[in-house]
């Protein structure tokens, strides 16, 4: 612990009782804060950790589909259909909050013809008109496992930052005012009692006189 580099004065000494009081009741609730952070940090990675595992699940089956598709067709015609989308995507970013904490919130918006698909059905066959589909759903999946992973993201870094703040409450700060408030008033204990000697020399001398 370190000493601050103050005059022991007893206004000094109001001024940093005033500092501990206000760094305790800081520090107890930064704690607080981070805590809440941290729980809700677990259940977001809890969610982000159940939507990839679905997704990768998803992509084996969406892959296995447009395999059957392409099997069940030449592969010209299917190159050919599936390169043309019958709707275009555009994902609008805003902005939400976790804890106080920024964080993006995706929207994904489609426009063109849905439900209606980029070929002929007379040159395709149904495992095609599946695999599109499951490649639609797959998108939205996308966007959300996105947003959750930045999320996780933004959120660990504002939790590393809120536990170095109470860190250096709990173990610089605090610790640094207490020690500097029990200099001072030893101190004055010690002025105070230099003071009472010398007007006790005083008035035994005057008696004396």
């Amino acid at each position: 612990m370190a000493r601050l580099n103050v005059n022991p004065t007893r206004m000094e000494l109001n001024k940093l009782k005033a500092r501990l009081k206000t760094a305790t009741r800081g520090h107890k609730l930064l704690k607080d804060k981070t805590d809440e952070m941290i729980r809700r940090f677990s259940e977001i990675i809890r969610e982000d950790k159940a939507l990839r595992d679905s997704v990768e699940e998803y992509i084996a089956e969406t892959l296995k589909q447009f395999s059957l598709a392409r099997t069940s067709a030449k592969r010209s015609d299917a190159e050919l259909v599936f390169s043309m989308p019958a709707v275009s995507a555009e994902v609008e970013c805003g902005v939400k909050t976790v804890m106080s904490v920024p964080v993006p919130s995706l929207t994904l918006s489609l426009s063109g013809k849905t439900g209606e698909y980029p070929y002929s059905l007379a040159f395709m066959t149904a495992e095609a008109d599946s695999a599109v589909d499951m490649a639609g759903n797959l998108l939205q999946k996308f966007i959300k496992l996105a947003e959750l992973e930045k999320t996780t993201a933004m959120l660990a870094d504002e939790i590393e930052k809120s536990k170095r703040r109470v860190n250096a409450l709990e173990y610089v700060l605090i610790p640094n005012l207490e020690e500097t408030i029990r200099y001072i008033a030893m101190k004055l204990e010690e002025n105070d009692r230099s003071s009472r000697t010398r007007l006790m020399k005083v008035k035994s001398m005057l008696e004396n006189r």
